[in-house]
């Protein structure tokens, strides 16, 4: 245990940062997907066959492209396109940007994507006689929306988005190609400097467990709350 000892002797305070970071990252990322999924899951429910078309450009290019890849896409190519549309107003040098904007931004359309077919899932669910009591009640589409079908809707999408956050949570161990210390890179980094790779790695696989065991209890909570009267 000398090596999980904080200070210099140990890696301890170095995994924890990187847990935080990890938490940090997989939190926002969720939160950026959670901001596409509110976007593209009314073009995927839409009427008009043209918003259908590109909500399921989204949804399926970005389900059905490896996750290391879309890093990849915007690690090294977001600098790129950066730096072209700064070129045209005559700035020329070099823009480098943020790992951790890469990294969650990354994250976040990949786990928006998943989001968007939950929540699509969830709306088709609610029983289509919900939608026409609330219009005969007279309420505003904000009132239907808010006191009627988002209630039902985090009902039915609560058990699956859990499964959206496993997968996101997961996912920031691939940012670590980016450079940012999370659990994965920091394990990675103790294994090289200590020659104990085992050990590193095998501690990194209890974080991920133990941040997907704390996280389960509290979805389960607001699943036992979104369910009541069910």
């Amino acid at each position: 245990m000398e090596l999980l000892a904080f200070g210099d002797t140990g890696w301890g305070d170095e995994l924890f940062r990187a847990t935080l970071m990890t938490i940090a990252v997989s939190i926002t990322a969720m939160l950026i997907g959670f901001s596409f999924a509110a976007i593209f899951t009314p073009l995927k429910l839409s009427k008009y066959k043209s918003l259908n078309i590109v909500g399921n450009i989204y949804t399926t290019v970005i389900r059905g492209v490896p996750e290391l890849l879309v890093i990849y896409l915007f690690f090294f190519g977001g600098s790129g396109a950066i730096m072209y549309v700064a070129s045209i107003f005559g700035y020329n040098e070099y823009i480098e940007i943020n790992a951790f904007v890469t990294g969650s931004f990354a994250i976040g359309i990949i786990s928006g994507a998943y989001s968007t077919e939950v929540f699509r899932g969830a709306i088709q669910s609610i029983d289509k006689g919900q939608f026409e009591a609330a219009k005969i009640l007279g309420l505003s589409k904000f009132s239907q929306f808010y006191k009627i079908i988002l209630p039902q809707m985090l009902r039915l999408a609560i058990p699956n988005l859990s499964n959206v956050w496993q997968i996101t949570l997961k996912d920031t161990s691939l940012i670590s190609v980016t450079g940012l210390v999370e659990i994965m890179r920091q394990s990675y980094i103790a294994a090289g400097s200590t020659r104990d790779p085992l050990f590193f790695y095998s501690f990194a696989a209890v974080l991920y467990l133990l941040l997907t065991f704390l996280s389960m209890k509290l979805i389960n909570k607001l699943e036992v709350k979104y369910s009541r009267g069910h």
